[in-house]
């Protein structure tokens, strides 16, 4: 058999860093792990390619030598999903959908022949059987039923060979999968448990020596949903990855998702950052805390957020973060809320967005029970949200628009740099991370010559040199993340919500407003009931 994979493209987004990969001359910010485990997970007598969208076009020559297209997409990349698959098929090729899309949503891919709903681990014998047999007719859905979610114990060392690893700005590689609590609008829950599953500490080892042994240096994304899920297993291997990462001179620099109370376990701290661990994406969500319950995101109610980000920065990690806007429980002064949050937090990259309600989540199930349900999810934060809002649509885009003009303007941007620089322990002495001069020399004329932010560029990157080495190398890389978080929002974000509020009907004299959940109407907040994790 022979395989074509095809990570499907993402739209511009916050995430993808349009504007920065100019800087440190990448195609994109992360490849496509999931393939690349897919990849190792297939046959060995299958010959098998791999085509990111991200980073290189699909030709027809490629479609025509494939006997099965494998097609990997999240829901924000099911248009460009669809669109391989009619191409696909147009040439008489057998195509899969798989991943997070067909796995919560799959009624987005009708053209598609076959999907595979869930984890590939364990799981692919009806699918290889389906494909090597080609003149039995197969079932639609080629992945078995059932709950039953695998072990990750066995994972082979995904096919790192496949992938151009020096086309990407950040390379990636999964401890976990799943997470202990019970965030209402999340849907890795649902789709990968709230028990998670770890890897050994022999495999990761593996695929950091397998990268190593690839040429790989630099930024390495550790992307687990919760990298602290399991903190007894974590603690464990965090010493290791230090003696490996010693062993080999330091080669990476790493980073992760964690949820907020990271903060409260001072010596995984630690160990994190004795690892090489240099930053960590949180789920602040909101500093409201009418609306973290809502959310039942109550692990955030356990310390004050701004204490915790202030903890996880004095112990040497940037936090970058992610908030929302459009709760039923937001109160009326939540954007200014918000702003002031941000403003003053030492959170340099500050992932703002509207609440969508995703399929398959409590969120999405509440909602349909509720009769709010507009529309299917697609991704698109920049219109009015899926589902009817407690607060009326014109006032909640107007507010979104406000937090995102007020945090992402050249001033408020730097200034944040500039509290986290000030506050963040950095480590003694370290080596300039692979490629940083070249960086340097562009973001130099780019930005500190004829960019706007001029002023700001030089002023932060003598405040990270004051820093020494390591806080000079992270000035200049928050300069060059700014460039696209700063762009991005002025000049497709910003007009985008203008025009969704130009779109929006005039407001009618009196508009019946949605009922928010109140104890009496939601059992999840009625007295007594149990807390959840």
């Amino acid at each position: 058999m022979r395989a074509l994979l095809v990570q499907a493209r993402s739209p511009e987004t916050y995430w993808s860093y349009r504007h920065a990969l100019p800087y440190v001359r990448k195609r994109a910010a992360l490849p496509p792990l999931g393939l690349a485990t897919l990849a190792a997970l297939l046959p060995r007598a299958w010959e098998v390619r791999l085509v990111d969208l991200h980073v290189a076009e699909l030709s027809d020559g490629e479609l025509a030598w494939a006997d099965v297209v494998l097609v990997s997409a999240m829901i924000v990349q099911a248009p460009s999903a669809r669109e391989v698959v009619r191409r696909a098929r147009a040439l008489g090729r057998r195509t899969v959908v798989g991943g997070p899309a067909p796995t919560t949503a799959p009624g987005l891919f009708e053209e598609a022949d076959h999907l595979f709903q869930g984890e590939a681990e364990g799981r692919l014998a009806g699918l290889v059987a389906a494909l090597e047999d080609g003149s039995r007719p197969a079932p639609r859905i080629l992945s078995p039923q059932g709950d039953a979610r695998p072990t990750l114990q066995d994972t082979p060392v995904p096919r790192f060979d496949l992938v151009d690893l020096d086309a990407y700005a950040s390379l990636s590689l999964q401890l976990s999968r799943g997470c202990p609590f019970q965030c209402e609008f999340c849907d890795i829950i649902e789709m990968f448990g709230r028990v998670p599953r770890l890897k050994s500490a022999e495999a990761i080892l593996a695929e950091l020596d397998a990268l190593h042994a690839l040429g790989a240096r630099g930024s390495l994304f550790f992307v687990d949903d919760n990298f602290i899920g399991n903190r007894r297993v974590v603690a464990r291997l965090l010493p290791r990855i230090r003696e490996w990462q010693e062993a080999h001179g330091w080669p990476f620099d790493l980073y992760t998702e964690a949820s907020l109370d990271l903060a409260q376990e001072p010596a995984l701290l630690e160990a994190m950052v004795e690892a090489g661990f240099t930053a960590v994406f949180v789920g602040i969500e909101s500093p409201a805390p009418e609306s973290l319950r809502e959310a039942h995101k109550t692990q955030n109610l356990r310390l004050d957020p701004a204490e915790g980000v202030r903890i996880l920065t004095r112990a040497g990690l940037e936090v970058f973060a992610g908030f929302i806007l459009g709760f039923d429980a937001d109160p009326p002064d939540v954007f200014e809320r918000q702003i002031a949050f941000i403003c003053e937090s030492p959170i340099p990259r500050a992932m703002i967005g509207l609440l969508t309600a995703l399929p398959g989540t409590a969120l999405w199930r509440r909602l349909e029970r509720e009769g709010r349900l507009r529309a299917a999810a697609s991704g698109d934060q920049f219109e009015r949200p899926n589902f009817e809002t407690a607060m009326e649509d014109r006032t909640l885009l107007a507010g979104y628009r406000r937090v995102l003009a007020a945090c992402y303007s050249d001033e408020a941007y730097y200034a944040r740099c500039e509290r986290h620089l000030s506050t963040v322990r950095l480590r003694p002495g370290g080596a300039l991370p692979p490629g940083w001069l070249p960086a340097l020399a562009r973001a130099m004329v780019g930005i500190g010559l004829a960019g706007r932010r001029r002023l700001r560029f030089w002023r932060l990157l003598g405040l990270g040199l004051r820093r020494g080495v390591g806080g000079f190398a992270r000035a200049v890389t928050l300069a060059i993340l700014g460039e696209h978080m700063i762009r991005y929002t002025d000049e497709v974000v910003l007009p985008r919500l203008d025009a969704a509020l130009a779109a929006l009907p005039e407001p009618a004299a009196v508009v019946p407003a949605v009922t928010r959940a109140t104890p009496a109407s939601h059992p999840s907040l009625a007295p007594g009931a149990a807390a959840p994790a």
